[in-house]
C-alpha cells in the first residue's frame, strides 16, 4: 500500500505517541508499504511551530527532512494538480494542510493515515 501520512500522524509517529492507533502503527512498520510525508505537513509543522502552536517541535523543525528520511519515508512534492484540486474540492471543511492531503491521497492513489473522520467525505480512503 501507498500511505499519506497526516500531519499528526507523522508527528506522533516521531514522538513514539500512543495516540497512534495500532492498527496505524502496524501499517507504517509493514516494510511492504510505501510510507510518504507531503510538503503540506512540512508547511503545516513549520507553521504552527512558529505562531506557538506546536512549541515541542523545534527538533524537528530543524532538520523535518532529516527526520522524515531517517525513518525511510518519501517525500511527496506539492504540484500544481494538487493544488488546482485541493482549492476545488467542495464542503466546508477549510483547513488548506487538509485540503491538500486530501487531493494529493485522491491523485496519488494513497490511503491518508489520520483520525480526521472529515476527510471521508470527500471519500478519500483513510486508515486509522
Amino acid at each position: 500500500m501507498r500511505l499519506l501520512l497526516d500531519t499528526h500522524a507523522l508527528l506522533w509517529w516521531l514522538a513514539g505517541d500512543n495516540s497512534l492507533s495500532t492498527t496505524a502503527q502496524s501499517a507504517i512498520t509493514d516494510e511492504g508499504n510505501d510510507i510518504f510525508v507531503s510538503a503540506a505537513s512540512a508547511w503545516e509543522i513549520t507553521t504552527k511551530h512558529r505562531v506557538g502552536k506546536l512549541p515541542g517541535v523545534g527538533t524537528i523543525v530543524a532538520d523535518l527532512e532529516g527526520a522524515v528520511a531517517g525513518q525511510g519515508f518519501g517525500s511527496l512534492p506539492i504540484s500544481l494538480r494538487h493544488g488546482q484540486v485541493a482549492g476545488a474540492l467542495p464542503g466546508v471543511h477549510r483547513d488548506p494542510f487538509d485540503r491538500m492531503l486530501i487531493a494529493q491521497a485522491m491523485l496519488e492513489n494513497m490511503l491518508l493515515v489520520s483520525n480526521e473522520r472529515a476527510f471521508d467525505a470527500y471519500g478519500v480512503g483513510r486508515l486509522w
